[in-house]
């Protein structure tokens, strides 16, 4: 029997090959099955349960408020839509900070619990013991660093990363020690392209970009912000490849005249009286039809 048949899904060294056999990963987040559902058709490689549904899902304004049981329910309907991808569980504010057992006892319940092959979490240094301890029990770890959501009141801002040369420097480091701490891959979120490229060459495990360019060995975006459903801002990086928000208006604005000028529902998309009776000769309803 092939072991893809044993595992079907996406693995974190089938991801880390993609860089060396010079092929571009996709990825992408999803928040429910049925969006799971059809990321999964179109062919991206990873699917990620980003906290970023604090932002398209909850309406907070940044994503600090998610919690574990929050992500956890999100992770379990993007795994119960999918079969193929692998799916990428980021670990919210305050899931990972507190003490390395509270880190593992979280990461394991997203595996267990919510169907994750992976865990994402923000940030370097003080993790990298944390980070060896995930991989040396079986998890594995998807790095983040430049623009950690997370840390947007340290940071004072959405702001790009990387530019003096100092915190530059710092980045390529950090790079550096999240790969020989154990990571798979690495998130890098807006930073300048030409310290992406620097970053992506210096390591052997591939980066994965949000907003720092094409140098980079796969892209991630926001689903709601490439379907152009999210409408309260749009960063530089994103490109909308369906005018979503629009499109939603129009069809919800199409029922509502529908409903109120009564052409909905119409006699064939109404149910009839008819019935049946079992061989009891009690009546009972009839398949729906």
């Amino acid at each position: 029997m092939s072991s893809s048949k044993i595992f079907p899904r996406v693995t974190a060294p089938q991801l880390v090959r993609c860089k060396a056999e010079g092929r571009r990963i996709v990825g992408l987040t999803a928040y429910d099955a049925v969006f799971a559902a059809h990321e999964e058709e179109a062919g991206v490689d990873f699917l990620l349960v980003g906290d970023s549904a604090g932002n398209v899902i909850a309406g907070h304004s940044t994503t600090i408020p998610m919690t574990m049981e929050a992500m956890l329910f999100l992770t379990r309907c993007v795994s119960r839509g999918t079969s193929r991808v692998m799916i990428v569980a980021d670990m919210p504010f305050g899931s990972f900070q507190i003490s390395v057992e509270d880190t593992v006892s979280n990461a394991v319940r997203f595996l267990k619990e919510g169907g994750a092959q992976a865990v994402k979490m923000e940030g370097a240094g003080y993790l990298l013991g944390t980070i060896r301890r995930l991989v040396d029990v079986g998890i594995p770890v998807m790095g983040h660093i430049g623009l950690t959501p997370q840390r947007v009141n340290v940071f004072g801002g959405f702001n790009v990363q990387g530019r003096t040369p100092e915190s530059a420097n710092a980045l390529v480091e950090d790079a550096k020690e999240l790969e020989n701490a154990g990571c798979f891959s690495l998130v890098l979120e807006k930073i300048p392209l030409e310290l992406a490229r620097q970053i992506t060459e210096s390591v052997s495990i591939p980066t994965i970009g949000i907003g720092s360019g094409p140098h980079c060995d796969g892209q991630i975006l926001v689903n709601y912000d490439l379907f152009g459903m999210f409408e309260q801002f749009k960063p530089k990086f994103v490109r909308h490849y369906l005018e979503g928000a629009q499109l939603i208006r129009e069809a919800v604005s199409h029922w509502v005249e529908d409903v109120r000028e009564g052409k909905y529902p119409t006699a064939e998309e109404s149910y009839s009286q008819r019935t049946v009776k079992a061989s009891s000769g009690k009546v009972v309803p009839p398949e729906e039809e």
